[in-house]
């Protein structure tokens, strides 16, 4: 998400973004826009590989029928695309779709750049999990984006390794702990898992899974709390098993770390439905040697995880064809054939439940080949994925977090104090872009 200079209000100098209220407010409705008629052509920026050939799908079947022809223009992700479009749209020239990580919808709402499109696609949300549409919401009656790809989170170890070590399948946080122990006291050599600061998302993930919520709004304010209850027994939980050497705390995605995998030295990975993909690469050695699992929880009586990753296609307030716009993003991630060449085109992992078991996902991962049911508990996962609370910010918050928490993982100090440092850059950029922020 990206860092802008300028203060987020719309044009009519009304401050956007500050409570739930306004955020339904702000954005075009789609159902305002002109009725259809005659051909119409738009443009969509995204990143996915191969979406071009998943349009073309569109274009010669539903989009032909209807005389809407959507045109594909590659993008890069993250931050440079959300800046993208904030500068074309500040001069009226943002495209009809653009692909959005949810964290980053707030952002686009908050600069009026998304249209509110539930007049078109609001019979579309019994296709997703409840704590996915939510994020398209951003918790008001308005939505701004229909779900694409998700990342729910779930727990992979080395099957080989845990039955030579006596271990057993932790099912809640504390029994992940009591394991980490136990291993390192029949192996010294090994570890359990990592804490990696590298990725601000697995972090807010875990934080998202404990029931975190980061931001929300009140009346006209937005009331940060990234220190709250649930982020603070999530750091000090991870920085307690850092602290007493029972997990390694090394970063993800180093020659190092994919060599800890890849010789057993480190035995479980907490991650999300993509990792096979991961895997593959960092500890081909180790191909089919590994199992999934559900995410440990706090309590027994729990069931829910996290998500790590994921966006949506939104439709832009510039777009002058906001219902085709509409129709085009609904068929791109509902409609069966668009979600199986999503699947082989772009290894997504559909946010649409009725595709999470059919089509690509009928078969394991070639990774997973010892696994048979692999997407079908992935799915069951995926159902219990927990709401998020975005903001308008998450950028900064994300920055801060590997600078303190990388600091902190490096000299095993206080998670706490890195957690408290988050809060606090979050809440001056806030105030500093002219949000009102609740004390």
């Amino acid at each position: 998400m990206p860092y802008t200079k300028r203060r987020r209000l719309v044009t009519s100098a009304v401050a956007v973004a500050l409570g739930a209220t306004a955020l339904a407010a702000c954005g075009s409705e789609s159902g305002d826009s002109e009725t259809e008629s005659g051909p119409v052509s738009l443009t969509y920026w995204t990143w996915t590989p191969g979406m071009d050939k998943v349009v073309d799908l569109w274009n010669k079947g539903p989009g032909k029928k209807d005389q809407i022809t959507v045109t594909v223009k590659k993008q890069a992700s993250g931050d440079t695309l959300i800046t993208k479009i904030l500068t074309a749209h500040k001069a009226g020239k943002a495209p009809d779709l653009v692909q959005a990580e949810y964290q980053a919808l707030p952002t686009l709402v908050s600069n009026d750049a998304l249209a509110d499109i539930s007049r078109n696609v609001g019979d579309a949300k019994d296709r997703f999990a409840d704590g996915v549409w939510q994020q398209t919401t951003l918790g008001t009656d308005a939505v701004y984006a229909v779900p694409q790809d998700i990342g729910p989170m779930m727990f992979y170890y080395r099957e080989d390794l845990f039955k030579e070590y006596g271990l057993t399948v932790p099912t809640t946080w504390e029994e992940f702990a009591e394991t980490a122990r136990k291993l390192k006291k029949a192996a010294p050599d090994k570890d359990l898992t990592t804490f990696s600061a590298n990725d601000s998302g697995l972090f807010a993930g875990l934080a998202q899974q404990a029931g975190a919520k980061w931001w929300t709004t009140s009346g006209d304010q937005w009331k940060v709390a990234i220190d709250d209850a649930a982020t603070q027994k999530v750091a000090k939980f991870w920085g307690g098993l850092v602290k007493e050497g029972a997990i390694d705390n090394q970063p993800m995605y180093t020659p190092s770390w994919n060599k800890a995998l890849n010789t057993g030295k480190q035995i479980a990975w907490v991650s999300a439905v993509w990792a096979p993909g991961t895997l593959t690469t960092a500890a081909p050695a180790t191909k089919g040697k590994w199992a999934m699992a559900p995410l440990p929880q706090w309590s027994a009586s729990e069931n829910s995880t996290g998500s790590w990753g994921g966006s949506s296609t939104a439709v832009t307030t510039d777009s002058k064809h906001q219902e085709a716009a509409a129709k085009f993003a609904s068929w791109l991630n509902t409609d069966r054939d668009a979600l199986n060449a999503l699947a082989k085109e772009s290894g997504i992992y559909p946010a649409a439940k009725n595709a999470q078991t059919s089509g690509a996902f009928l078969k394991p991962p070639a990774y997973f080949s010892n696994q048979a049911d692999f997407y079908s508990k992935a799915a069951d996962i995926a159902e219990t994925t927990a709401p998020s609370a975005w903001g308008p910010n998450v950028n900064v918050a994300y920055t801060t977090f590997k600078d303190a928490f990388g600091a902190a993982a490096k000299n095993k100090s206080d998670f706490g104090a890195a957690l408290e440092e988050m809060q606090d850059d979050t809440v001056a950029d806030m105030k500093k872009q002219g949000f009102e922020v609740a004390e």
